[in-house]
């Protein structure tokens, strides 16, 4: 009975976040209609203003479910200078899917709107798929290294793709999310990977430099995102059936020294090993930060 209870709550935490999806959906797919018939300029931002405004009250009303219905307690660190009128490049570990909702209600309304990389396979996801190509989230098309092998004339075409999404970003302003690591942590893929680190896997550069070509002189700064779960990652369905999340936000946030702006990633070897090297650093100091404030969690708890 006990199990069955949870389930059961998990399934109405799901059905309360798919009603309140379907809710902005239909205004969402009504304005992504107009703005496709309507591509003058001028009507696009407006249309823009009022997705990402849509979009604000439907992180806001999940982030009320993941606190009241969910059991979630987000404890956010550093987010007192920000802007929402700022230009932002978000960078962030990962360790759960439940990363994205917690970044999600953390920012929310004090950044611009959050838009992260997507797979491009993701946009035949029903619904969602339509919402993030309305709001203009980026998709990233990756090809595997044997399919370039077969392929050599398609080598550089995905991060063609994902420069032309970064470029809608010009026009209003933009938080853009990539984690880093490039896929959600655990200890045996630290391990498999050899990674130096005690928390983390190694960085990879590829999304962010292309953010950073694309648009780096508009970033008013980069937005450094630690999570920590001082409990440990929880699952997206655990969290769903009301098992008690903590999680700690810290966030910290870096000048955008000119040379990351200006190099290319592509080309040029020099800039390359220099944005890994500078890459590195900032992963030395967030693997020191996750073990610091789990340990003052932990204290906290036992004091």
């Amino acid at each position: 009975m006990k199990t069955f209870l949870r389930n059961l709550r998990g399934v109405a935490f799901i059905g309360g976040i798919t009603v309140n999806t379907i809710f902005w959906f239909i205004p969402i797919f009504l304005l992504s209609i107009l703005k496709l018939v309507l591509p003058l300029a001028p009507v696009r931002r407006v249309i823009y203003r009022i997705l990402m405004a849509i979009g604000e009250n439907w992180i806001s009303i999940n982030s009320q479910l993941m606190h009241y219905a969910g059991s979630v307690e987000i404890h956010t660190h550093g987010v007192e200078n920000l802007r929402r009128d700022g230009w932002y490049l978000v960078i962030a570990n990962h360790q759960t899917w439940v990363d994205i909702v917690v970044l999600q209600a953390a920012l929310n309304r004090r950044v611009p709107f959050l838009k992260f990389f997507i797979k491009q396979q993701l946009i035949w996801f029903p619904l969602l798929g339509i919402a993030w190509w309305a709001m203009d989230m980026p998709f990233m098309k990756r090809f595997s290294p044997s399919y370039l092998a077969k392929n050599p004339h398609m080598k550089g075409k995905d991060l063609a793709t994902t420069r032309r999404a970064c470029e809608k970003f010009r026009d209003m302003p933009t938080s853009v999310l990539n984690f880093i690591e490039g896929t959600r942590f655990s200890e045996q893929k630290r391990l498999n990977r050899k990674s130096p680190y005690k928390n983390l896997l190694q960085p990879r550069a590829g999304g962010f430099a292309i953010a950073l070509s694309s648009m780096g002189e508009l970033f008013t700064s980069i937005v450094d995102i630690t999570l920590v779960y001082p409990d440990g990652a929880t699952r997206f369905w655990d969290m769903c059936c009301g098992d008690d999340v903590r999680v700690i936000v810290d966030v910290r946030e870096r000048s955008l020294e000119p040379w990351l702006a200006d190099g290319n990633y592509e080309s040029d070897r020099e800039f390359r090993k220099k944005l890994h090297s500078w890459l590195s650093n900032v992963w030395t100091e967030k693997d020191g930060a996750i073990s610091r404030l789990a340990s003052d969690h932990t204290r906290e708890d036992h004091g």
